[in-house]
């Protein structure tokens, strides 16, 4: 990792999310699978791996997570744990595959390269910088809420959420950037 993610692995509100999340707080839940679901996302698109099958990796690391959330020695590195469970899930999803291959099958056209595919560590800076930015949104007084046009506002944009589970991790993450986008300095 490079060392621009020191801060964001110490981030406090991390270690709260897990501590609440090990004692079944659901909104602590919630907030992790906000938080890194575009990590997880983003690291299966890296291994190139169509929407279904990185779909079902999404949900093997967070199934891993609830398993194993106890396990977490250091709640601060859930992020490295995320991104090696969904290498390591990415991996055998590949090796099925080239089984089934092998075995005469043939491969779904999901599973053709995307050439847009990005970088993990990147993507984990834009997934904090994201989480960020909505949680300074959320600190922010009503009356400077309002004066925010709301499509800039992640959370009161109507069907933000709708769209956002029907289209999967990239259509939030993308309409997050354009988000963060007209908002961050020139």
């Amino acid at each position: 990792m490079t060392s621009e993610a020191g801060p964001i692995r110490g981030d406090p509100s991390v270690t709260d999310l897990v501590t609440r999340a090990r004692k079944g707080d659901k909104q602590a839940w919630d907030a992790l699978v906000e938080r890194y679901a575009p990590l997880v996302w983003s690291i299966c698109r890296r291994y190139r791996l169509g929407s279904a099958d990185a779909s079902d990796v999404g949900q093997n690391v967070w199934l891993r997570l609830v398993e194993q959330v106890d396990k977490i020695r250091d709640p601060a590195a859930l992020p490295g744990w995320l991104a090696t469970t969904t290498r390591r899930e990415c991996c055998r999803t590949l090796r099925e595959a080239r089984r089934r291959q092998a075995a005469g099958h043939v491969l779904d056209v999901e599973n053709i390269p995307d050439p847009q595919s990005g970088i993990a560590e990147d993507e984990l800076l834009l997934a904090e910088y994201h989480a960020a930015l909505r949680a300074a949104f959320d600190h922010l007084p009503p009356s400077c809420q309002q004066r925010i046009p709301p499509f800039l506002t992640p959370r009161s944009a109507p069907g933000w959420a709708s769209r956002s589970a029907a289209s999967g991790p990239p259509a939030a993450a993308a309409w997050t950037s354009c988000a963060v986008t007209r908002l961050s300095p020139p």
